[in-house]
């Protein structure tokens, strides 16, 4: 079966760590697809500086030339807070029931899943993969361990023998880079050359983006 991940965020700037991880992500779970999935109002944190339409296109530059990876833009004609779960019910109603769907998320975010709109019902619509650091021990909820007891699969294999209900802990190399660092960078007059991709460099410098006025 075909494998679809997505990967979502504010992406505010998408930095050379998302595409590591993205890549990452492809190579490990031999993927077919990874999409990238910019939110447009964030429910848990502030609304982003620079529009979703701007940071989507900021995307589409990362990811040029990378034949697995795309932005999916659905976030962006939804009214309303941008929950997980209504994503992954819109592709899972374009997919198909059988086809096996995942939704990768980061170690901290993961620790906060049980705070999330519906949490419980995402398991019923995608597998979760969860990036960490061999050195990674967050503290998650209680409710989450529960989860994982029943869930937890350390093989990438078994993602594909079933639509969705799995949780992925893949250890990659993740990146010291952050939205926030080079939004910092920015504000500060700093280079952020090598932080992010060139052509979203570009975009960032001729734009006048996150630039401190």
């Amino acid at each position: 079966m075909p494998g679809l991940a997505l990967l979502g965020g504010t992406f505010d700037p998408p930095h050379i760590g998302h595409l590591r991880a993205a890549i990452e992500s492809v190579e490990a779970l031999n993927l077919d697809e990874l999409r990238f999935v910019p939110c447009a109002l964030p429910a848990h944190r502030a609304i982003p500086g620079v529009s979703a339409a701007d940071r989507a296109e900021m995307i589409d530059a990362a990811v040029s030339g990378q034949r697995t990876l795309r932005c999916d833009r659905r976030e962006l004609s939804r009214p309303g807070p941008s929950y997980t779960v209504d994503t992954l019910q819109s592709v899972r109603d374009e997919v198909g029931n059988g086809t096996p769907l995942i939704w990768i998320v980061g170690a901290d975010a993961f620790a906060g899943l049980a705070s999330w709109h519906r949490w419980q019902t995402l398991f019923e619509l995608a597998h979760l993969v969860v990036l960490t650091r061999p050195d990674a021990h967050a503290l998650i909820d209680p409710r989450l361990e529960l989860e994982l007891a029943h869930r937890a699969t350390s093989a990438p294999l078994d993602l594909r023998t079933q639509s969705h209900g799995l949780i992925l802990r893949l250890q990659i190399p993740l990146l010291p880079i952050s939205s926030s660092l080079i939004r910092e960078r920015l504000a500060a007059g700093r280079s952020i050359a090598h932080l992010v991709p060139e052509p979203v460099c570009r975009m960032i410098n001729e734009r006048g983006w996150y630039r401190r006025l």
